[in-house]
């Protein structure tokens, strides 16, 4: 998978893309980048996956200096980096703060999304988690926590969001060295006190109208993202959820088989609703998946 990077009003910006196809474009959440799709993109179906990456994360992180991160923001920067590149009818896929990140650009620009994938997302009240505003009460402390501390609090983070520890080890080994510098924690702290609950509120009475072809895929056991508020996107979206009786918090990791199986369903539901390959955007408007 080519990392590639374009600068998009004046923002240095930053992606993955690999195979042919439907343009899908994947967000991640935090505290992860586009690597967290890394074992989905290769099993994904006649698409052109793109896996962004957020402002002020991952690669990303020195641009997020002195820039409004907030996931509403990053719906805005999103669609900017959609229409430099002339994405339309694009299938969106997001987990954790990326799945707010989606639900906000969707509604914003339905017209120019072909569907909808959420997998353990944060939405409506759902967040931000009590460790999470544990550390914006103390983010003066974290961003002077030294790499060792940081990476502690890190893997105890992962390792409560993952099925196994085995999981946990890879996923700090690919997601920490982006913190591993003199920036990493002041990062994490700008990354936390940019969260804030209303912005998912705010698109909260607009979901029901998106009618877009749309499919999640939940961790049961999930501590971060309960089941409830997947049920309650359901059926807002008028979605099928699928169940990962056992799963955790970030099922892309973990469940990379019945994330892509559920994408390429998806897929499929956007095909057969003619909204691929060049469709109008308005083809389609009003059929639910």
């Amino acid at each position: 998978m080519k990392m590639n990077s374009r600068t998009i009003d004046g923002i240095p910006m930053r992606w993955k893309e690999h195979g042919e196809g439907i343009p899908l474009v994947l967000v991640h959440g935090i505290p992860t980048g586009p690597d967290l799709w890394r074992h989905v993109l290769p099993k994904i179906e006649g698409a052109r996956c793109l896996a962004w990456e957020m402002v002020g994360y991952a690669g990303s992180i020195a641009a997020g200096r002195e820039r409004n991160i907030s996931v509403a923001q990053q719906a805005a920067y999103l669609l900017a980096f959609m229409d430099a590149l002339g994405l339309d009818n694009a299938v969106l896929a997001g987990h954790d703060l990326g799945g707010g990140v989606a639900q906000i650009a969707a509604v914003r620009e339905r017209d120019r999304f072909a569907g909808l994938f959420l997998t353990n997302a944060i939405c409506y009240d759902s967040w931000p988690i009590p460790s999470v505003k544990a550390m914006q009460a103390t983010k003066g402390l974290v961003r002077h926590l030294p790499d060792a501390a940081l990476k502690l609090m890190m893997k105890m983070l992962l390792q409560r969001g993952h099925d196994t520890t085995e999981h946990a080890k890879e996923a700090l080994e690919t997601h920490f060295p982006f913190y591993a510098n003199s920036d990493g924690a002041a990062a994490m702290a700008r990354q936390v006190a940019a969260l804030d609950v209303r912005d998912t509120e705010a698109v909260a009475p607009d979901l029901p109208g998106l009618k877009l072809p749309a499919r999640l895929a939940w961790g049961a056991a999930d501590a971060f993202q309960k089941l409830h508020y997947g049920e309650r996107l359901a059926k807002d979206l008028d979605a099928p959820l699928r169940r990962i009786d056992g799963g955790k918090h970030f099922t892309p990791e973990d469940h990379p088989d019945v994330i892509a199986e559920e994408i390429n369903l998806l897929l499929n539901d956007v095909r057969s609703a003619g909204r691929a390959h060049g469709a109008p955007a308005n083809q389609g408007k009003g059929q639910a998946g």
